[in-house]
């Protein structure tokens, strides 16, 4: 409990608040007038006195000091303002900037990125095999815990996605013939979600967020992906073989009863166990039956 406090309390410093700067504008407005008052002076007005040379001077110094707090921004940036060390807010507004010289500066992009992990082998849930690779879209969304709860942001977004891709890998089987539980194969929306829950949770203590993710590979990996192909040519083979004997049962079922109804032939048990028997030859066989005529059999 005391470390999740410690964490918090870390955290609260660390949060982003918006710092004192000033338009740029403004004070390119006041750098022009010292270069003015500069060339004012260099027209020796005041050339008897020492009076002129004070404006140069002045001038110059305003100059200086005025230029070291420019600073530009665009759409989508951020800069962290700090003195000596110390985190003194961040300015999201853009255009032309102006701050104390004496201050730090450090931008943070505000855009989003879009990044593909590499292809990571991990072991399903039952323990197959897969290989298993993601796109993900983030952003910082905190620019103090970006750059000051974590050493390198871009890094650690690396880590934790690869992290993150392991864990939801490991949670789901591959695929479920029997279509019964959630798979990575299946329900790609809904393991996609539960991967973004995911990576949120990770890097929230870095100031990013996730807008979107999924998966860009899903396969088994080489060493099974011949003998799972097998197996699941095999059990298309039987959930069509199925198929077809179901229908079939059907077929041979509605053509006995029309055959009774209609007062066609009368059929006995042995008689009728043998129209079975051809019709489903017939019906289930993959090759084309021959037909062969009895006349005799059905006249005795």
């Amino acid at each position: 409990m005391s470390e999740s406090i410690a964490r918090n309390t870390a955290l609260t410093l660390s949060a982003e608040h918006a710092a004192t700067t000033s338009s740029g504008y403004a004070m390119l407005l006041v750098m022009v007038a010292a270069i003015g008052l500069a060339a004012f002076g260099v027209t020796g007005l005041s050339q008897e006195s020492d009076f002129g040379g004070v404006m140069i001077t002045a001038a110059a110094l305003v100059c200086v000091f005025v230029a070291g707090g420019f600073y530009m921004q665009q759409p989508n940036q951020a800069t962290a303002i700090t003195l000596f060390g110390a985190y003194k807010g961040t300015d999201r507004k853009t255009g032309l900037r102006w701050v104390l010289p004496w201050l730090g500066r450090k931008r943070v992009s505000l855009r989003a990125n879009n990044m593909i992990s590499e292809r990571l082998k991990v072991n399903d849930l039952r323990g197959n095999p897969i290989e298993i690779a993601a796109q993900v879209v983030w952003r910082v969304t905190d620019t103090a815990q970006a750059l000051f709860d974590i050493d390198d942001y871009k890094a650690f977004v690396i880590v934790q996605i690869e992290a993150a891709v392991r864990t939801i890998g490991a949670r789901y089987p591959y695929d479920d013939y029997e279509h019964q539980e959630v798979t990575l194969r299946g329900n790609h929306d809904h393991v996609a979600q539960e991967l973004r829950t995911e990576l949120i949770a990770r890097l929230v203590t870095a100031g990013i967020t996730v807008d979107e993710c999924g998966f860009t590979h899903l396969a088994y990996a080489p060493e099974i992906a011949g003998a799972m192909l097998r197996r699941q040519q095999a059990q298309a083979v039987v959930a069509a073989r199925k198929t077809l004997v179901e229908g079939a049962v059907g077929m041979v079922e509605m053509a006995l009863d029309l055959l009774s109804a209609k007062g066609v032939v009368e059929l006995d048990d042995e008689r009728r166990a043998a129209m079975v028997s051809n019709l489903m030859v017939v019906l289930c066989g993959e090759r084309d039956t021959q037909p062969v005529v009895n006349t005799g059999s059905l006249y005795q």
